[in-house]
């Protein structure tokens, strides 16, 4: 087999950016959407709002939380410093806060790129 024969071999590997891919705010999500996550609705449910970020490098969430309950009155749903997933919850304004807290920071002062808060 000469060299114009053998198959084109591709490797693939991750490497992570210093960047905040997901940046959304669900308001009034219904309740069974709380449920799935694993999260308490008899807590959560009456606050009204759920917070979700996808970070990298992953320990980021790590730092991220840390600044989101400082920021505001949330609550953290779930943290995972390997895959860099953040899920908070509060009221809609607490949530809000957290996010752009987040997001402020990791840009302002660890170079990070920032998506746009979006919102359902």
């Amino acid at each position: 087999m000469n060299h114009e024969q053998m198959p084109e071999r591709i490797v693939q590997e991750l490497v992570p950016g210093k960047e905040i891919t997901i940046a959304h705010l669900i308001a009034s999500p219904d309740i069974i959407l709380y449920e799935k996550l694993g999260l308490d609705p008899r807590v959560e449910h009456s606050k009204s709002a759920i917070g979700v970020l996808t970070i990298s490098p992953a320990e980021t969430a790590i730092i991220a939380a840390d600044i989101a309950t400082k920021a505001a009155g949330i609550e953290l749903g779930f943290v995972d410093r390997f895959s860099g997933t953040l899920i908070v919850t509060g009221t809609i304004s607490e949530v809000e806060a957290s996010i752009r807290a987040v997001l402020d920071y990791v840009r302002d002062k660890m170079g990070f790129s920032v998506c746009e808060i979006t919102r359902t």
